[in-house]
């Protein structure tokens, strides 16, 4: 079957379930992409300067592109939107498209989370039926789930944001669980000459600026970090902790009672209900069901559900669709209040 005909029964079918088809403009703001996921991005996109100096790119992401539409059209109640384009970004293999043509779906404003989390994935699956495939694999993640993992854990506060925050960075995040079980980010010298300068300090004018800071600000921040202090043994061990929960992977079906036995093992006070995902089913059609604490590692704006779609064409693999929660994107892109949204991408 072409390629057209493919989307124009998904876009129908779209249609179908109360969608609203919406067009999305193919340059948008550098600083929005760059803001949410961080200058080494820069290396994959498309940008330019306009005559007024203002830096463009073309669209490397097509969710980013219709949250900014929601938000400049000042939309205030829930939406269910549906859009194709391409979205364009280099790639590091030279054998790649850097073009994507996608159909993408969402649905934003809602408080009907996990009712949403599920039309989402039933409509996902739905549309495989316009694809001709042997058997597949969906895999579903949860970040919100490693956060809570993460804020129990016993280390300081800042290196539980640095976790959370840096989850998606794969690499970045690993280099951080190195430093955590060593302490090689801390020189114990400087450490004893920044103590000196704490005693300096306390005698000055408190309200004097240094670097953009208050006197008074700075060894607040620092005495914070000496009653705060990290050990190596203690490093060591929730490192090996966070990368055995990384591990985590089995049938979604057993899925909360694989968690429930780690935090258990482990004396994590935290339980997870089947419940709480929104497919318990093992097998849907040719398609296996499965369940990963490491997937979500590939964008930053993931709030909570993430999940993909791999199937087989003839002996090969393809990730078809790519999808997940993102509550806090709409706010990070400007809006004053916090924008439940979930939706997915279709790579035709």
């Amino acid at each position: 079957m072409k390629l057209k005909n493919i989307s124009d029964k998904i876009l129908k079918s779209l249609n179908i379930k109360d969608f609203k088809y919406i067009e999305l403009p193919s340059i948008i703001e550098t600083n929005h992409i760059v803001q949410r996921s961080g200058e080494d991005f820069r290396k994959f996109i498309f940008s330019f300067y306009s005559q007024d100096g203002k830096e463009l790119c073309l669209r490397p992401d097509l969710t980013i592109a219709s949250c900014l539409q929601y938000l400049d059209k000042k939309i205030k109640k829930k939406a269910k939107l549906f859009y194709k384009g391409q979205a364009y970004r280099k790639n590091l293999k030279f054998n790649e498209s850097i073009i994507k043509n996608q159909i993408g779906f969402e649905i934003i404003g809602s408080k009907s989370e996990k009712k949403d989390d599920k039309e989402i994935l039933d409509t996902a699956l739905k549309s495989l039926s316009n694809f001709k495939y042997s058997s597949g694999t969906m895999t579903i993640g949860n970040v919100e789930i490693f956060n809570l993992f993460i804020n129990k854990l016993d280390i300081p506060e800042r290196w539980k944001l640095r976790l959370s925050r840096h989850f998606w960075r794969k690499k970045y995040f690993n280099e951080l669980l190195k430093r955590l079980e060593t302490n090689s980010d801390i020189d114990q010298n400087i450490v004893e000459v920044d103590k000196k300068k704490f005693s300096q300090m306390l005698r000055e004018n408190q309200n004097n600026v240094v670097a953009e800071r208050s006197i008074d600000e700075i060894l607040k921040r620092f005495e914070y970090k000496i009653n705060d202090p990290r050990k190596v043994s203690k490093g060591k061990k929730v490192s090996r902790l966070i990368k055995k929960f990384l591990k985590i992977k089995c049938p979604i079906g057993d899925a909360a009672k694989k968690l429930n036995h780690f935090f258990k093992i482990n004396k994590i006070n935290l339980f997870v209900d089947q419940s709480y995902f929104p497919i318990s089913k093992n097998f849907i059609s040719k398609i296996k069901i499965e369940f990963s604490t490491s997937l979500g590692r590939e964008l930053e704006y993931y709030t909570g559900l993430v999940f993909t779609i791999s199937i087989i064409y003839g002996k090969k693999n393809f990730n078809i669709i790519n999808g997940g929660r993102y509550d806090n994107l709409i706010r990070n892109l400007g809006s004053k209040k916090k924008v439940p949204a979930v939706g997915a991408a279709i790579n035709i």
